[in-house]
C-alpha cells in the first residue's frame, strides 16, 4: 500500500510538472525564437549513427524578413482554412478519413497549427499518444499565439530539405538569396515540397514538382494574406 501511495504521488507530480512546463514553454515561445526542435535533434542523431557529418542549417528570421508570398504559398498548399479554423479543420479530417476508407491515396488532415505543435514540441513518429499530445499543444498555441506567430514559428522550424530547416536556410541554400527576396514562384516551389521535403527538392524540382508549383500559384490568388 505504501508503494502504491508513493507511486500515486510521483505520478501526480509528474502530471503537474508536465502541464506546468508545457504551458511555460508555449508562453515563452510566444515571443522567443525556437532554437532547436526535436526533429532537428533526431535527424542529427541519425546522421551520426550513419557515420555522417551533422547537417543542420537553421537561422531564425522574423516573419517581416520573409517574402510576403511565402505564408500565402504554404496556406494554399497545406491548409487553406488556416485563418478561419481554431487549430483543427474537421472538414479536412473527414475527407482524409473518407479517402482511407475508400482505399484512395492517403492524405493528411493536419493543419498548420497541428504541424507547428508537432514540430516544436513533439517527435515525428505517429502514435495515439503523440496525436493526443499534438491536440493538447495545438489548443495551447491557438489560445496563446496569434495566427501570425503560429505561421512565423512554422516557417522557421519546418523541415525543408535534407538538413535544412526554415525559410532562411532554404532560401540561402536552394535559391542563393535571403528569405526576404524569394519570388512568388520560389515560394510556391518551397511549399510544393512540404508533404515530403526529403523526397521532393525545391533546388532540383521534378516535373511533378513543377506541376504542383503551378497548381499552388493558382490557389494563391484566392488566399488572404496574414494581417490583411
Amino acid at each position: 500500500m505504501k508503494f502504491l501511495k508513493t507511486l500515486q504521488k510521483v505520478l501526480q507530480w509528474a502530471v503537474i510538472l508536465f502541464f506546468a512546463t508545457s504551458i511555460l514553454a508555449v508562453v515563452a515561445y510566444k515571443w522567443l525564437p525556437v532554437p532547436v526542435t526535436p526533429l532537428m535533434l533526431i535527424r542529427s542523431v541519425q546522421q551520426m549513427s550513419h557515420g555522417e557529418h551533422i547537417r543542420m542549417r537553421h537561422h531564425w528570421v522574423p516573419i517581416e524578413e520573409m517574402s510576403k508570398h511565402l505564408p500565402v504559398a504554404v496556406i494554399a498548399s497545406e491548409d487553406q482554412r488556416f485563418l478561419e479554423h481554431h487549430g483543427f479543420d474537421f472538414n479536412a479530417i473527414e475527407q482524409a478519413l473518407d479517402e482511407r476508407r475508400s482505399g484512395k491515396r492517403k492524405r493528411g488532415g493536419s493543419t498548420i497549427s497541428q504541424q507547428t505543435a508537432k514540430n516544436v514540441f513533439l517527435w515525428p513518429r505517429s502514435s495515439w499518444v503523440r496525436k493526443g499530445l499534438e491536440a493538447y499543444f495545438t489548443v495551447l498555441i491557438e489560445l496563446c499565439w496569434s495566427k501570425e506567430r503560429i505561421m512565423e514559428v512554422y516557417l522557421n522550424s519546418i523541415e525543408m530539405g535534407d538538413g535544412i530547416y526554415g525559410a532562411e536556410a532554404v532560401a540561402q541554400l536552394n535559391f542563393g538569396r535571403p528569405a526576404s527576396e524569394l519570388t512568388r514562384a520560389n515560394c510556391a516551389l518551397i511549399a510544393a515540397t512540404l508533404p515530403n521535403p526529403l523526397k521532393f527538392s525545391s533546388k532540383n524540382p521534378s516535373n511533378y514538382m513543377l506541376k504542383r508549383q503551378t497548381w499552388i500559384m493558382r490557389q494563391m490568388k484566392y488566399i488572404k494574406p496574414i494581417g490583411d
